[in-house]
């Protein structure tokens, strides 16, 4: 798994894994990515700041850009961008919630591979995905959500899940 630092991990580069990509190798090199020191991989080297902006003939003339110059790096406005958008978003979902109101009908954890589980349930029991919808009176684009795994992107409830659950005699839930 990928991991990150924001400073000296000690590792020294001798058999550690790349900060970056996760990836072992004796041989690592020391890279400033956005902000961070991190020791890396030669696959990953070329996200060094400090190669990336020297060979770029911009207006910037400091590899990887000091505090001290007029205008931020270009990596940087757009991390202080994300950040006043994360801001303004904070506490506010309503601009991806739309269609289940989440707080009646919460969205279950779900186990490992439910939405193939529920599609061979279905076939199993030889019903039609509009068989289905109708018997449990729900969307066949919610049931076709929960069957290719994008139950949560979807906005599909909770009661849903639970109503294939007993209706397909499948565990979908992960309790």
């Amino acid at each position: 798994m990928t991991k990150y630092s924001t400073g000296d991990s000690g590792g020294g580069g001798d058999g550690d894994s790349c900060e970056l990509c996760g990836r072992s190798t004796g041989n690592l090199t020391r890279a400033n990515v956005a902000g961070a020191q991190l020791q890396v991989c030669s696959d990953c080297a070329p996200h060094d700041d400090a190669r990336r902006t020297s060979g770029s003939g911009g207006s910037s003339s400091g590899g990887s850009g000091g505090g001290d110059g007029d205008s931020p790096s270009r990596e940087k406005r757009a991390a202080q961008r994300q950040a006043r958008l994360y801001d303004q978003t904070r506490g506010d979902a309503s601009h991806w919630e739309s269609g289940t109101d989440y707080e009646t009908d919460q969205l279950p954890y779900l186990v490992s591979e439910y939405g193939n589980r529920a599609a061979a349930a279905r076939r199993e029991a030889g019903l039609t995905v509009e068989e289905l919808a109708t018997e449990l009176d729900a969307k066949e684009s919610d049931i076709d959500a929960v069957e290719q795994g994008r139950a949560t992107r979807a906005g599909v409830g909770g009661s849903l899940v639970r109503a294939l659950e007993e209706r397909l005699g499948v565990e979908l839930v992960d309790e």
